[in-house]
């Protein structure tokens, strides 16, 4: 089994003008991507176990967290409470043709900066997925 290094990680969001950026080089931390599906509840009086049935399809949140930097911080503060939803791809194993590549539409939901007096300001942002995700390689 081959294992890869999270630090050829690479993330990209659209920018204000709507250009797909790699904004890797200030992000730490992606998660909360998965494939998934909401499940209704089917079961019916006299059943002895539950049953369900798939619905609808993805929905997730996206979060990220990283170093601040200003050039970051205004893609981000553009970019949140946009009606308009934004693109983004994240490459678990890199941008190499071939490895792993998810990517969609979101919304930037929420962006936050903090600070500690003996620590870099850091962010995080949570991403709103919006519509069909697709699982598919560079």
């Amino acid at each position: 089994m081959a294992f890869v290094a999270a630090k050829n990680t690479a993330f990209k969001l659209d920018n204000a003008a709507g250009t797909l950026t790699d904004i890797s080089a200030y992000i730490d931390s992606v998660g909360g991507i998965a494939n998934t599906t909401d499940m209704a509840e089917t079961t019916t009086f006299g059943a002895t176990s539950k049953t369900f049935q798939g619905t609808l399809r993805n929905g997730d949140t996206i979060s990220l967290s990283g170093k601040w930097d200003s050039t970051l911080n205004t893609q981000m503060v553009a970019l949140l409470g946009l009606a308009t939803s934004s693109t983004f791809e994240y490459h678990p194993a890199g941008t190499t043709a071939g490895l792993p590549k998810v990517s969609g539409e979101c919304f930037v939901a929420s962006y936050e900066v903090s600070s500690a007096v003996a620590d870099l300001v850091t962010f995080s942002a949570s991403l709103q997925i919006t519509g069909a995700v697709t699982w598919g390689t560079n």
